[in-house]
């Protein structure tokens, strides 16, 4: 993991949960907000992934921060309330929820979408969110308030075709973050949504550096390059400390310009494999 160069701590005392913090801007979360002090509960699906960046993580905790991981599935309840059973057992209470584990599915047009391909995004997305927000809040009341941060995506909020219904997803996460800031506002619960654009996770890695893709990709961000993991790892640690204490039902992209200009055009993956015709359902 890489070092922080920024002043560090702060985070001291709170307990913090990241989804999907196995990889990725997760990763990258759980390592800036341990650095700062946070006792941190990560999860996902694979064990041996959560370890190894348990591992990575311990290795930067600073200031009396720690790691644990705990094995669960964000789309299932008993799954997600366990998760933040055990991530009270830190500290005895909860101060802050990354909801960072979500996906996107097969691009294609809509009307080659199967249903259950959409649903299954929809879920890992939206509902992953919902739960991690019904068993985050009660906990974070009782210790006087707290910070949830959701991952969305710029894909939430500016048109990224073929993708599904990942962008569905995105914007339905934003306007639940807004929805729960105007909710929990009197118990001093604030609730903020991050829109990263493109991050260079493993995920992203599948965009070959080559290709007209990814050309046109990178000639609509005006400052010139992607983003790493802790570029967003920055943006959530400010809203998790008492820098934003003032800050809910936000929208925050971090994207290096992208949605300035323009989406991603996915044709030139998705024609080749589809046909054009059948792209545009002419036949």
């Amino acid at each position: 993991m890489p070092a922080f160069t920024t002043p560090s701590g702060g985070l001291a005392g709170f307990s913090v949960i990241v989804t999907g913090g196995g990889t990725g801007i997760g990763r990258a979360c759980a390592a800036r907000l341990a650095a700062d002090g946070a006792a941190v509960t990560i999860c996902g699906r694979t064990e041996s992934r959560l370890a190894e960046a348990a591992e990575a993580v311990r290795a930067v905790a600073g200031h009396g921060g720690s790691v644990r991981h705990v094995v669960a599935d964000t789309t299932k309840e008993d799954d997600v309330k366990r998760l933040v059973d055990a991530a009270l057992v830190a500290t005895g209470s909860l101060n802050g929820f990354v909801a960072n584990a979500g996906g996107g599915g097969i691009p294609g047009p809509y009307h080659t979408q199967s249903l259950d391909e959409f649903v299954r995004v929809l879920n890992v997305n939206v509902l992953s969110t919902f739960l991690s927000l019904k068993y985050a809040v009660p906990p974070m009341v009782k210790a006087g308030g707290g910070s949830f941060v959701a991952i969305s995506s710029i894909a939430g909020c500016q048109t990224h075709r073929y993708f599904g219904a990942y962008t569905v997803a995105k914007g339905g996460i934003d306007q639940m973050m807004r929805n729960a800031a105007d909710e929990y506002g009197p118990v001093q619960v604030r609730c903020n949504s991050v829109r990263p654009g493109f991050i260079a996770t493993e995920i992203m890695e599948n965009i070959p550096r080559d290709s007209d893709l990814f050309r046109q990709w990178l000639s609509n961000m005006p400052l010139g390059r992607v983003g790493e993991p802790e570029d967003v790892a920055g943006l959530v640690r400010f809203l998790m400390g008492d820098d934003s204490r003032w800050m809910t039902g936000a929208m925050l992209t971090v994207d290096g310009g992208n949605t300035l200009r323009a989406g991603p055009d996915f044709t030139p993956f998705v024609e080749p494999m589809m046909g054009r015709d059948a792209m545009l359902a002419k036949s």
